[in-house]
Parts: C-alpha cells; structure tokens; sequence
C-alpha cells in the first residue's frame, strides 16, 4: 500500500513546490510509482512538469466529484511520475467547498482509492492553512515542510504544526511529520548555518540530513517544464534532490 504525503508551509517562497516536483520526480527515477497532486491554485507543480494536456481535469474536479481521481492522472512527460493537475478554477475550491458536508474529508474520500496504485503520493499543499490544505492533512498518511535558511526561518511553522495537531486530533489520528526539509541553503553565508542549527534544535531528528542549497538550476528548471534532475542531472540541485529521495525512501523502510 502506497503512502500519502502532503508537502506544505503556509510560508511563501520556502521551495516548497521546488520540493514536491523535484522530490516526486527523484523517488520515481528509483523506479517507483508516484503520482503527484497540484493542490496549489498557482498551479507551479504543474507547470513546473511540463503543463497540463488541454481539456484535461484537475484536482478542482476531483474535489467536485466531477471527475474520479484515478481518471484525473494523467502520464507526465517523466518515467514513473503521475500527476493531477492544478487549474484556475481551484482558486474558488474553498468558498465553494465550505458549505459541503465533511468537507475537510473531501480529497482523502476521492484519493484514499489511489494507495493501492501507488507507492507515493505527494500532495503539493497551497501557501496558506485554508480548507485545501487542511484536506491534503485529513488525507496524508505524513507531512513534509520545507523551510528555507533565511531570517524568519521558524516563522509560521509553528501554526501550520498546530493545524497539524488540530488535524490528528480531530480527523487524521495517524498522521505524522514525514521530516522538515531546509532549503535555499548558502554555504557562504553564516546565517544559512545558524538558521540550520536552529531548525535542527527545535525538530531534531525530524530533520532530513540532505539539504538543499541554493542552485540557478533549480530556478531555470520550472522555466523549461522540467524537474532540476532532467533539466541537468549533474548540477548539485540534482544531486540534492536525488539524495533527499533515497533519504525518503530508507526512512520509509524502518
């Protein structure tokens, strides 16, 4: 049975899309079955493999029921990795779905199915704790957070794990911090390190020993339509990335 991780942080600008298609992408070179949900109304994840087949559904319809989530996969251009697209209509998702019965269950009643098809689901969450991202935490078996080796670093983490908290106890009893991931990391810079430090002390072993610097690759790379690792697999961004996924993969084996 696959595992359901979602991949969030309320905080802007941390790499957390950047970690959810690279990270995706990455466990499915190891030859693995990983599908990839857009949850975002940016729509980044998306856009960042390549765009959307025209016509195609989104997770806006698997929210609405239009559309069963298995049928809204559909075969990116990159081996093994699945992906339901974001659209512009998920952008009103939320007000639409507050009036819904169960409405945080929506996305774990839709994509629960899914577990036996895949061995990995990442769920790209939205840059806030609205009702989208509390579905992708009712859903999730674990959470990943990126959070990047700058000023304010700790800033915000902590409400999204009380919304975790809010979330285990009330609708998903089981689920758990899968690890934090630090990001954007300059090695020249003193800050980088002291930022690193302080995550470290406050999520100890939650802590993922890969961490990702800041690389112009993984800028260039959404540009193009492509993961860092296709975009050129010998930058460190790559070489971050596919050492962050086997990092991922044994701590699932424990």
């Amino acid at each position: 049975m696959g595992k359901i991780v979602a991949v969030a942080n309320q905080k802007g600008g941390v790499g957390k899309t950047t970690t959810a298609v690279n990270l995706a992408h990455c466990v499915a070179e190891t030859g693995r079955r990983v599908l990839l949900i857009d949850l975002d109304p940016q729509g980044n994840a998306t856009s960042g493999l390549g765009g959307r087949p025209q016509d195609a559904p989104t997770s806006y319809d698997v929210l609405s029921g239009e559309v069963s989530a298995k049928d809204a996969a559909y075969t990116t251009p990159f081996d093994g990795l699945m992906l339901i697209p974001s659209g512009l209509d998920l952008a009103g998702a939320e007000i639409e779905m507050s009036d819904m019965e169960h409405r945080e269950q929506i996305l774990r009643s839709a994509v629960s199915p899914l577990k036996d098809e895949y061995d990995d689901i990442f769920i790209d969450c939205p840059p806030s704790l609205g009702l989208l991202t509390v579905n992708a935490l009712t859903c999730a078996d674990s959470l990943i957070s990126p959070i990047q080796c700058e000023y304010y670093a700790l800033e915000g983490v902590g409400q999204l794990m009380n919304t975790m908290l809010l979330v285990r106890r009330r609708m998903n009893p089981d689920l758990q911090v899968e690890g934090v991931v630090l990001t954007m990391y300059d090695a020249r810079l003193r800050l980088s390190e002291q930022v690193a430090q302080e995550v470290r002390s406050h999520f100890h072993h939650q802590v993922y020993d890969t961490v990702i610097p800041r690389n112009v690759r993984l800028s260039e790379a959404p540009s193009h339509g492509m993961p860092v690792a296709a975009y050129d697999s010998r930058c460190p961004g790559a070489a971050a990335y596919r050492a962050l996924a086997a990092e991922y993969i044994r701590r699932n084996k424990k």
